[in-house]
């Protein structure tokens, strides 16, 4: 099945080389070159680097407030709200052989060292990936409002494999991130969501992504809150809002969202079968279990 919410492959004429390489270890593991820097990759990411890397403007959501998106849970709506972003929920730029801009949607997750992010393991976040918290349009890497954090290390389950239906239930990947020029770790900058393992396949959530610019061209963090149901034949949730186009995998799934914090607990992600979903509106993601709390305590060295 397609993964929907994979980049498509772009070329630019602008690449330079970069010193990250990938180097690989096991169980799963994968560590980025030491010269792979917060520096190195607010150098590389420029404004007309972050321009020239999108791909052509398709359709937009209709324009609807912030205030839309935290719609009380007798009100919610069927579509995905704009909103300004949130410090704990970004994107995640790759550069490569082909270049590609905020492909996938990452967010904090709470961690004793303070530097871990969530996303979908189809997203493959280890190659010269840099993580942009409440990512704004237009702007470089110097002038984000939380910087850009260079990967360091990725996490993945060994059963996770791409186009392999039983194994997207392991569709989840942790990253680790470097300290940015400062000093300053990520999660003491932007906070963080707690990490829980999925209550049950009935929850109320806010789902928080970022859609890339080809399939909405303006460019914006997307909110939805709705409730979640059961996958039909598998262990994994199934949620229905419109508006999480290409881009949106890893965004994350909060259960007691909190609009004051921008944070919440997440159960779940977009991934699991399909890369997410047949369809804009149709989102699924896989349980977090035992396997997903075990990949966490790896991530975070026990």
């Amino acid at each position: 099945m397609l993964l929907r919410r994979m980049l498509l492959p772009l070329t630019c004429t602008a690449l330079i080389a970069l010193p990250a390489v990938l180097w690989p270890a096991r169980g799963g593991t994968v560590r980025t070159a030491p010269g792979w820097t917060a520096q190195a990759a607010a150098r590389f990411w420029t404004p007309e680097r972050m321009t020239a890397a999108m791909p052509a403007p398709g359709r937009s959501l209709p324009p609807v407030d912030q205030a839309a998106a935290e719609t009380p849970a007798s009100e919610a709506p069927d579509s995905a709200a704009y909103i300004a972003g949130v410090p704990a929920v970004g994107v995640l730029f790759s550069v490569g052989d082909d270049m590609a801009a905020h492909y996938c949607t990452a967010s904090v997750v709470h961690s004793p060292g303070r530097d871990l992010v969530l996303t979908a393991a189809h997203c493959d976040p280890g190659t010269d990936v840099g993580f942009v918290p409440q990512y704004r349009a237009g702007v470089g890497a110097d002038r984000q409002p939380y910087g850009i954090w260079a990967v360091a290390e990725v996490f993945t389950d060994p059963r996770w494999a791409p186009d392999d239906d039983a194994a997207s239930d392991h569709d989840v990947a942790f990253a680790r991130v470097r300290r940015n020029r400062h000093g300053q770790r990520l999660e003491d900058v932007t906070g963080a969501n707690r990490l829980a393992p999925t209550p049950g396949y009935r929850n109320r959530v806010t789902v928080i992504g970022y859609p890339r610019l080809g399939g909405d061209p303006t460019d914006r963090a997307v909110a939805c809150t709705t409730t979640t149901g059961r996958l039909d034949r598998r262990d994994q949730l199934r949620l229905f809002c419109d508006g999480f186009s290409g881009g949106t995998s890893g965004s994350p799934w909060l259960l007691g969202y909190d609009s004051r914090t921008g944070t919440g607990t997440v159960i779940g992600l977009i991934g699991g079968l399909g890369g997410g979903g047949p369809t804009d509106r149709v989102s699924y993601s896989p349980l977090f279990s035992d396997a997903v709390l075990a990949l966490y305590r790896r991530a975070t060295g026990g």
